[in-house]
């Protein structure tokens, strides 16, 4: 039998917020058990009706994430220990998905040849004269 999972998985199963694994049980849990289809609803219609939480305004917007210029600081090495130790926390034990993945775009922005990287700003202005 499937472990039914709690509103608070539910909520950050709608904002896309927990780790593969941890989506898969839900999304069986859904498929087993209707009743947390139901609860997915009624948390659903919450939100619809502007009812919400501090917690899912924070998670919403993001309030803890670092920016992506701190982001950058952090790989080039340029931050103080406080907030340095802060971004490896949010992103190695918090394990948040969307920093984890600009920081991958900034790794790999960052180990590419001068070559690519021309390229890629060539193109981005090409495509964006016409609106200038």
């Amino acid at each position: 039998m499937t472990k039914l999972p709690r509103q608070n998985e539910l909520e950050a199963y709608l904002d896309e917020a927990l780790p593969p694994d941890e989506m898969a049980q839900v999304e069986h849990a859904l498929r087993q058990h209707p009743e947390c289809i139901e609860q997915l609803g009624a948390i659903n219609a919450r939100r619809d009706a502007g009812i919400h939480t501090l917690g899912e305004i924070w998670r919403r917007h993001r309030l803890s994430c670092p920016s992506r210029h701190e982001l950058g600081s952090y790989l080039l090495g340029g931050l103080p220990d406080e907030l340095a130790d802060h971004i490896a926390f949010h992103v190695d034990v918090v394990g948040c998905r969307m920093c984890r993945a600009s920081l991958l775009d900034l790794e790999q922005r960052q180990s590419e040849s001068p070559e690519v990287a021309e390229t890629r700003r060539r193109k981005y202005f090409q495509s964006s004269a016409g609106y200038l």
